[in-house]
């Protein structure tokens, strides 16, 4: 889906990219991880033709994008930032339907797509679909922000530190409409973040880069178990590493299929895609070290217990 041969970014003496070689395959949530600095945003504009790359090539679904022209390509592939960019004049409605409308959908269509993004990001069609930018709170704008970009039902969505602003409850809920969606869609993701933690609980696989290269590429418990260099075990950090793998080992990878929970452990069961970390956090809370599991179905389909954790 996103192939980058060799691609280089120069500001005066200054590399922010140098020569980056990197292949996202079709579906994959790739997260473009690293410090402040280290050429990430750089290298998702260079892919949206937003800033021209200085030598190599990138390719979209095959497609040099250099022989693509910038309006074209950008119609073709999501986009969302921080700052979000909604347009303050026009409504919720109008702001997701702005690229449909430029690829000429017929109007019937652009509000049965607009109403199907609303719902899938929680946010009701008949009462947010007629209000204006500044009447939504944060998470909300980000939410349509998201929506405006899955619009034309693009192939390919970047998405730059989009939940940077907003408040850490808010974050979380975002992330997981994000998670949710991917599995849904199974959209290729390519997301920038500083924050490891927002790496792990998203990514199929991450970029990690350092001074405009790339350190590392892979699944995230391959980095975390097997980091390549100094630099990629110190930007992970060696302490807490448990509960990172805890976030990245998910409930069916542990848990007892076919057992059963004692009756004072028989509350709400955890799905079994759900992180280690989340069994952990219901064991805590519910003073207890075995937990129901539950498939996609809502159907208990086993028990995990605290001891599962850390075998």
């Amino acid at each position: 889906m996103i192939e980058l041969q060799h691609v280089a970014k120069r500001y005066g003496d200054r590399g922010i990219v140098e020569d980056l070689c990197l292949t996202v395959a079709e579906g994959e949530f790739c997260v473009l991880l690293g410090p402040s600095g280290c050429g990430k945003s750089t290298t998702l504009r260079m892919i949206n033709r937003l800033i021209p790359c200085d030598s190599g090539t990138i390719r979209v679904g095959g497609e040099d994008i250099a022989t693509i022209a910038p309006e074209a390509l950008r119609r073709r592939i999501g986009y969302a930032i921080q700052s979000i960019g909604l347009f303050p004049h026009w409504t919720v409605a109008d702001n997701i339907a702005t690229v449909p409308r430029l690829l000429k959908w017929p109007e019937a269509r652009v509000r049965e797509r607009v109403g199907e993004l609303l719902q899938m990001l929680r946010l009701d069609p008949a009462s947010y679909g007629g209000k204006y930018p500044q009447q939504l709170s944060g998470g909300e704008q980000q939410r349509v922000g998201v929506a405006r970009a899955l619009a034309a039902d693009p192939d390919l969505l970047l998405m730059d530190e989009p939940f940077g602003a907003v408040d850490p409850v808010t974050r979380d809920a975002l992330q997981g409409e994000l998670a949710h969606i991917h599995r849904v869609t199974r959209k290729t993701i390519l997301f920038v973040t500083h924050d490891i933690e927002e790496a792990l609980r998203l990514a199929t696989s991450i970029a990690l880069m350092n001074r405009g290269r790339l350190a590392q590429y892979g699944p995230p418990l391959e980095i975390l178990e097997r980091p390549a260099d100094a630099f990629v075990h110190e930007f992970l950090g060696s302490h807490g590493i448990g509960l990172k793998l805890l976030s990245v080992r998910r409930v069916s990878d542990r848990m007892r299929s076919g057992e059963t929970a004692e009756p004072d452990a028989a509350g709400e069961p955890v799905a079994a895609d759900a992180p280690l970390r989340d069994a952990l956090a219901a064991m805590a809370a519910r003073h207890t070290d075995r937990i129901p599991v539950r498939d996609e179905q809502g159907r208990r389909v086993g028990v995990i217990a605290l001891a599962d954790l850390v075998r």
